[in-house]
């Protein structure tokens, strides 16, 4: 026989290791595949849009102005203020945003103050949303259009920003002279002084007035609200009596500059 056939017993080993050998080098080449096109779990990113988690009150918190109190401080604490896409998500953060300006109405002056605060303490975290946040503080409690329109919740903002050793002093100027404008004519405050000059062209002073009561009315005489409000009034028994026992003076202000239409009326 020719030496260079091998036996059919001499090769079967080699085979059975060649093929081993192959199926093995297959099976690491596609775990290696598969491990490179997978992520991690713990790298994994979602796509879902940040959500926003309410905090719960306990429940053994029963009086209507204690949970009220309850939410407004701890409103906030699961809010991630370096999460910018909260800033692109309106529907989002300016929805959550809007029911918590709803609920400081029910909780004290100073319960408010703190809590507006304590918010826009954290959102210094991140200067875009700070500066998102404030602008929204500005939209709806400072706009005169706004119908959330509050001048006292958005003194502890301007009071925040003056105060704030973050921001530089000139963007300070524009909320430190909101805010003087803002303290002024406050309820329970004397009213603001100021003199004014009668059609006759002589001049007065608020103070110079003397009754109980002062009714500042401040109208445009071409002004169709204005007019309506003029003639309830004129209508109303109760202000009729007041004025004619001395108690009550109108002072009606007309702040334009068109001294014509003023003086034509």
């Amino acid at each position: 026989m020719d030496g260079r056939i091998r036996s059919v017993s001499s090769i079967e080993p080699f085979k059975c290791f060649y093929m081993k050998t192959l199926f093995l080098f297959l099976f690491l080449l596609l775990f290696v595949n598969c491990n490179g096109q997978q992520t991690p779990a713990s790298q994994h990113v979602s796509t879902d849009p940040p959500a926003f988690r309410m905090v719960s009150i306990p429940e053994i918190l029963t009086v209507p102005e204690d949970r009220a109190a309850y939410l407004v401080t701890h409103y906030w604490d699961h809010f991630d203020f370096t999460d910018r896409a909260y800033i692109q998500l309106p529907d989002v953060t300016e929805q959550v945003f809007v029911d918590y300006i709803d609920v400081l109405a029910y909780v004290t002056p100073e319960t408010a103050s703190a809590s507006i605060k304590g918010m826009l303490q954290k959102a210094e975290a991140d200067p875009d949303m700070f500066t998102y946040l404030t602008e929204l503080y500005e939209k709806y409690l400072y706009d005169p259009n706004s119908p959330m329109r509050n001048e006292e919740l958005y003194i502890p903002v301007l009071e925040f920003l003056t105060a704030s050793p973050r921001i530089e002093e000139i963007h300070k100027i524009h909320p430190s002279h909101l805010l003087e404008v803002a303290l002024r004519n406050r309820v329970g405050q004397p009213a603001t002084h100021f003199t004014y000059t009668l059609a006759n062209g002589r001049q007065q002073s608020l103070y110079d007035l003397e009754s109980e009561y002062t009714l500042l009315y401040f109208y445009n005489p071409d002004c169709s609200s204005c007019k309506e409000l003029t003639g309830e009034l004129k209508a109303s028994e109760l202000v009729r009596a007041m004025v004619s026992s001395g108690r009550l003076q109108i002072l009606a202000v007309y702040p334009d500059e068109d001294l014509t239409a003023w003086k034509n009326h």
